[in-house]
């Protein structure tokens, strides 16, 4: 197996750390690593590398962070590298001068099972959703997004109380290890890769937006269940109870209960449990945090907040 491969990694969330981890790991080459530029964050704006960057640094790579992909400076640099390889986890839209610039190509390893779940937010989306499997996929770049021909996939079971960052966990350690896997044959030519069955793209995964995380209690007390584990931790479904914005990060729900309230407003005891009328069943709320305050489970809220 040739390992004086010549690759370039991109990528710049968590979720791209593990899989630039094992190709050091494995000895692979890693000429260059391309991330987002360092963001100001905090109070005093101070400006933070990415978690990629982060990486990189401690594993002793080369680091580039254009502001411009399509920049002759960047591509000049980038061109230098003379890379064989190059490898996309979670990072921005890449301009064809970029990804066709290696012999191999540029593989992508993106979080669904292809074509389903193309988009932005393919995990929050699957679980929305209620699905009950999701999976990672490595697939060449093409001008279309998340289209290219399909290198390998791996399915991962979402159990039924699983929220998004468990998910996500799960998907960023088999992804590494697809990522690796891909590399190693595509290292000896032993790969076969085969166009996307555009029969099987039933679900488009957009961006989440602020308006996406809103509770509509008209929906049953099922779909609430599952639009709050897609969103939790982050950004988090959010109602507003008593005019103040609350984030839910928890819940329960019983298909066949109701309450004595409307659709739409709390019940209590203002001791032990918080829960709401839906279009169709009751949706206990177990974690939450209101505005202003931190995140708590709902019996630590009710000893210092009360509800009318």
């Amino acid at each position: 197996m040739n390992k004086n491969l010549r690759i370039i990694y991109m990528g710049t969330p968590e979720f791209a750390v593990p899989a630039l981890e094992i190709l050091v790991e494995n000895n692979w080459n890693i000429v260059g690593v391309i991330t987002a530029p360092d963001k100001p964050k905090g109070r005093g704006q101070k400006l933070i590398p990415s978690p990629v960057k982060q990486a990189a640094l401690r594993l002793g790579l080369t680091v580039l962070q254009p502001t411009n992909l399509k920049s002759a400076e960047f591509l000049q640099e980038l061109h230098a590298l003379k890379a064989d390889l190059q490898i996309v986890v979670a990072f921005r839209m890449l301009p064809e001068s970029v990804w066709d610039m290696p012999p191999l190509g540029t593989f992508n390893l993106h979080a669904s099972l292809l074509p389903n779940y193309r988009g932005a937010a393919p995990i929050n989306w699957a679980i929305i959703n209620g699905e009950k499997e999701t999976g990672v996929t490595t697939f060449f770049l093409k001008h279309e997004i998340d289209t290219g021909s399909i290198i390998y996939q791996e399915k991962v079971p979402i159990l039924e109380e699983d929220d998004l960052g468990i998910v996500y966990e799960k998907l960023m350690k088999v992804g590494s290890q697809l990522v690796l896997k891909t590399v190693e044959d595509i290292a000896t030519s032993n790969i076969h890769a085969l166009p996307q069955d555009e029969s099987k793209a039933i679900h488009h995964a957009p961006k989440i937006f602020k308006e996406t995380c809103e509770i509509d209690w008209n929906k049953s007390a099922e779909s609430i269940h599952n639009l709050v584990r897609g969103l939790s931790p982050y950004p988090a479904a959010w109602t507003r109870f008593e005019e103040k914005i609350c984030k839910i990060y928890k819940t329960a729900y019983f298909p066949n209960q109701k309450t004595k309230k409307p659709i739409g407003e709390l019940e209590t005891d203002n001791k032990t449990f918080l829960k709401v009328q839906t279009g169709y069943g009751v949706l206990e709320i177990l974690e939450l945090q209101l505005e202003g305050k931190k995140r708590m489970k709902v019996d630590e809220l009710l000893r210092g907040t009360k509800f009318s």
